[in-house]
């Protein structure tokens, strides 16, 4: 895999990421207006462990990774089309952040939302943020941005849950998307949140047509996993 590669990357970039989390964790909360949600700081924890966990192992084990997944969202040899769709997924994602607060916290323009459903957000939302987990540690070559890794040799990855469906990131980022405004109970932020997944499984189709055209192996891959982010529906 890519990870054996030497690189050698500043301890200032993994602790910045750190910071990075830690203060949109606290905006997060600033933005409910009330320091005391109990809601809102679960989804903090869940955000803050998940990214922490997944940062810093891909930092001492898969540096190559790490380099990718830190590097600009606009890349020069990243497919054209994707330039538009990263930049409505970063906007689309700040409206699902910072919505969830505003509306279930400071305005509370949603009907509160009964205990067992925000207990199901909550699962909904820790299995999402554990595929993020999983995923990078399973695939070397998952960037940020569509395009092909020759570089760094990318091949297919069929195991863990590529072996399941062949878009795990974008299964964990949907149950995310979906699963906090449950937790936190904003209607507003599960339907950015909606928006958000169905923004990635169109971006989806389009990373396959790269990979099918572009990466030995891959149209073999696709005969034996169906699915893309959603078993049995797509």
């Amino acid at each position: 895999m890519a990870n054996a590669q030497k690189i050698l990357i500043p301890l200032w970039q993994p602790i910045s990421g750190v910071v990075f989390i830690a203060v949109m964790g606290a905006l997060f909360i600033w933005a409910s207006g009330d320091w005391k949600w109990i809601a809102g700081w679960l989804f903090v924890a869940l955000f803050f462990i998940s990214s922490f966990a997944a940062s810093w192992r891909m930092y001492l084990k898969d540096p190559g990774l790490f380099r990718e997944r830190y590097s600009s969202p606009i890349q020069h040899d990243q497919k054209p089309w994707d330039k538009f769709v990263i930049i409505l997924i970063s906007v689309s994602w700040l409206v699902w952040f910072f919505i969830m607060p505003v509306d279930a916290g400071r305005f509370g323009w949603s009907p509160e939302f009964p205990m067992w459903l925000k207990i199901v957000g909550f699962i909904i939302a820790a299995v999402g943020f554990w595929m993020f987990y999983e995923t990078f540690k399973e695939n070397s070559f998952a960037a940020p941005v569509v395009k092909m890794q020759e570089g760094r040799r990318q091949t297919v990855i069929s195991t863990g849950l590529y072996g399941i469906v062949r878009h795990p990131l974008y299964t964990g980022a949907s149950l995310m998307s979906i699963g906090s405004p449950l937790l936190v109970g904003s209607v507003y932020g599960l339907i950015a949140g909606f928006v958000l997944a169905a923004i990635l499984a169109i971006r989806s189709i389009g990373e396959e047509n790269m990979l099918r055209q572009e990466l030995d192996g891959y149209n073999k891959y696709m005969g034996h996993v169906r699915w893309r982010i959603i078993p049995y529906i797509f």
